[in-house]
């Protein structure tokens, strides 16, 4: 019992660490088949991982720089736009002084806040930095991760540990770019709605849709929530216009874009991945939560693997 609770307090200590990894491994499974390929086209290794970073960071470069100008105009709208949605409030006029007294305190600690701003934002770029360098080497040495986990699992052949790793790889593969896709269909299709609906604030609205379509079944809901009460706000035939939007983005996705992308990929019960959100944004936070699928898909792969050989070796004997 104390090696178990040691055990226990010894993981609570590095999940930081832990999480780090297993978001390197999620990434050397989306990256792999395309650092694979161009190995097989006579690219050393190293090099195919090299190109495969470089390719990455431009793509991500040529979508910040196309997105960040009209986004941060879109922005400054909104910000103009709160206070009129402010004063709108009755809520607001009958405690005005209280909250003045509450920004006034806000605005006091504002320098001790963008200290801690700046040490998280250094702290994130380490961690961001150290991720990368941890799927490099995991890039570098996939092909001898089946011998390790052969080595780590002790007394197993080398060719289950190599079909189990493989359909982790695979399963977590698909899941990232279905992700990828998934996120792109619902921000694109919430911009474009927004965008007819006549709300020139569509960009950031619509990034937060896509972003948080990573969060299967609530992220859609959250990022809901403040389109439909600037809608609300501006006009309420424009917020249920927004509403009807939105459900009509989750419709379309729940009913032609998710069975298409996902469900062989993933295949995971709504209630089972809700659970899994909950317990994984309890013991990790956001980022719990965001890797709670995944999670999901490699204990069930492995479960999988484990329950057909005791079924194959009950029936043998």
């Amino acid at each position: 019992i104390a090696i178990f609770i040691f055990l226990i307090w010894f993981i609570v200590q590095i999940k930081d660490i832990l999480l780090m990894l297993f978001i390197s491994i999620i990434l050397m499974s989306a990256l792999n088949p395309g650092v694979d390929r161009l190995e097989r086209w006579g690219l050393p290794r190293s090099l195919a991982i090299a190109i495969a970073y470089i390719a990455l960071w431009l793509v991500l470069g040529s979508v910040i720089a196309g997105i960040v100008p009209p986004l941060v105009e879109q922005t400054g709208r909104l910000v103009r736009l709160l206070p009129t949605a402010i004063n709108r409030v009755e809520f607001f006029n009958a405690h005005q002084q209280q909250i003045g007294e509450q920004l006034l305190t806000r605005i006091g600690s504002l320098p001790e806040n963008l200290l801690k701003l700046s040490l998280g934002v250094f702290s994130n770029f380490l961690n961001v930095l150290t991720t990368l360098v941890i799927t490099f080497y995991l890039l570098l040495e996939r092909q001898h991760l089946n011998k390790y986990l052969a080595i780590l699992l002790a007394g197993e052949s080398p060719a289950r540990a190599s079909r189990l790793v493989n359909e982790i790889e695979r399963r977590l593969g698909s899941w990232v770019r279905g992700e990828l896709i998934l996120m792109l269909a619902v921000g694109v299709l919430t911009y474009f709605g927004l965008t007819l609906l006549g709300l020139d604030i569509a960009l950031p609205l619509a990034i937060l849709a896509g972003v948080l379509e990573i969060v299967p079944n609530i992220g859609p809901i959250v990022s809901a929530v403040p389109a439909v009460l600037i809608g609300l706000i501006i006009h309420p035939l424009l917020g249920l216009s927004t509403a009807a939007l939105y459900l009509l983005v989750q419709f379309m996705e729940n009913n032609f874009l998710v069975p298409k992308i996902m469900q062989r990929a993933v295949g995971v019960n709504p209630l089972v991945s809700i659970l899994a959100l909950m317990i994984g944004f309890r013991l990790a936070g956001p980022a719990g939560a965001i890797l709670a699928i995944p999670t999901i898909l490699v204990v069930q792969t492995i479960g999988v693997e484990f329950f057909s050989l005791r079924h194959l070796e009950s029936l043998s004997s």
